[in-house]
């Protein structure tokens, strides 16, 4: 009985394509491996996202339980066509994407995390993402949102994504954009970027996946915006300064 109730609860799901994995060098010069995650590498991934639930910086607590709950979601199959792709370097995981297919045809873009700033990996995870939506699951369009300005200046401006008002984006009716083949084809050689294939030991070395404590990914997500608010205080420090300078002349 139990065994049929379960079967009953879980969703259909559409037969997916693999995502081959590539390589990406990076700003400095690391290679970051991108590959597909399986629901067994979930717990690590769950364990990876969880600081980020505490970070209220650029939105992190949001993606961060968002994801956290798609994830959970995913390996308990509750989640419909669900993928998840990771950016390892040295088996050290620094972003996650996930997203999920609706049907054949649109793709539902869900997340994108960045657990190491300063290096464009949110960039390139989206784009292997929105890769895989396109040249290996062969969908047409994909629905996009964002929940911050960064992800907004990444995603729907690079891509010059197409908003559609008539759309409500499942991730809470969220102002959906949709990148169409024709712009993905466009923008693709400029932003979507990495080696194929890649080479037995380093894709070998890609396991297990590694994470950094929580206190370094929570140090790490926070790290960008607290220099922006430190840069602030400082001008808004400066501007006190000349402003009682100039009163006491």
């Amino acid at each position: 009985m139990a065994v049929n109730l379960e079967e009953k609860l879980r969703p259909p799901e559409l037969p997916m394509a693999p995502y081959p994995p590539k390589t990406v060098m990076l700003r400095d010069g690391r290679i970051m491996v991108v590959r597909e995650a399986s629901r067994e590498e979930v717990p690590v991934l769950l364990k990876a996202v969880h600081p980020t639930l505490f970070v209220d910086s650029d939105f992190y607590d949001l993606v961060g339980s968002r994801l956290y709950s798609e994830l959970l979601g995913w390996v308990k199959h509750r989640v419909r066509n669900e993928f998840c792709l990771v950016g390892l370097v040295d088996r050290e995981l620094w972003g996650i994407v996930n997203s999920r297919m609706y049907d054949k045809n649109l793709g539902i873009s869900l997340h994108t995390l960045t657990l190491k700033r300063g290096f464009r990996v949110g960039q390139h995870l989206f784009a292997a993402k929105m890769e895989h939506h396109m040249d290996f699951l062969g969908q047409n369009e994909v629905y996009i949102t964002a929940e911050g300005p960064i992800g907004f200046r990444k995603w729907m401006i690079e891509f010059e994504l197409e908003y559609d008002p008539n759309v409500q984006h499942e991730l809470g009716g969220a102002r959906s954009f949709t990148l169409t083949r024709a712009l993905w084809e466009k923008h693709k050689p400029r932003l979507c970027v990495g080696r194929r294939p890649v080479a037995k030991e380093l894709l070998d070395a890609s396991y297990p996946i590694r994470i950094p404590d929580d206190w370094e990914i929570s140090a790490q997500v926070a790290l960008e915006s607290g220099q922006k608010r430190a840069a602030e205080e400082i001008k808004a420090m400066e501007r006190k300064f000349k402003k009682d300078t100039e009163a006491s002349v």
